[in-house]
């Protein structure tokens, strides 16, 4: 069994396409039209055949209020792994992304958290 599909809820489909590719650096995988929205996935370019990110609406009536309350506790949605979280927190910084926690250790591994503009906290990890 592996990882095939995941996905992160966005309030907007096109804000969400532009910030995971212009900004983070995935690259579109699949679009195909669903009606008023859209079967959206984005991978990694270092894995283009390995996990999708499925950017789903979050049209669902229970969506928002968890995604709000997730955001709220500052708890982030989901995790990406970075080969250097002070770098890429630097990267992401000067591109205009705001963080919710700057690089900070925690064991063998650091982290730091942002927002992803569509509703979500997302981190960022590396291990030491």
């Amino acid at each position: 069994m592996k990882i095939n599909l995941t996905s992160v809820l966005v309030d907007d489909q096109e804000k969400a396409l532009r910030f995971y590719t212009e900004v983070l650096g995935f690259v579109k995988k699949t679009e195909i039209p669903l009606g008023e929205v859209r079967w959206l996935t984005v991978v990694s370019p270092e894995a283009p055949d390995g996990p999708e990110l499925v950017l789903e609406p979050d049209g669902h009536p229970a969506a928002r209020p968890f995604k709000r309350a997730l955001v709220e506790d500052g708890i982030p949605f989901t995790s990406f792994a970075v080969e250097d979280v002070r770098a890429e927190y630097e990267r992401l910084r000067s591109a205009g992304v705001r963080f919710v926690q700057p690089p900070t250790e925690m064991g063998p591994v650091t982290i730091a958290v942002l927002d992803d503009t569509c509703g979500n906290l997302i981190q960022i990890a590396s291990q030491k």
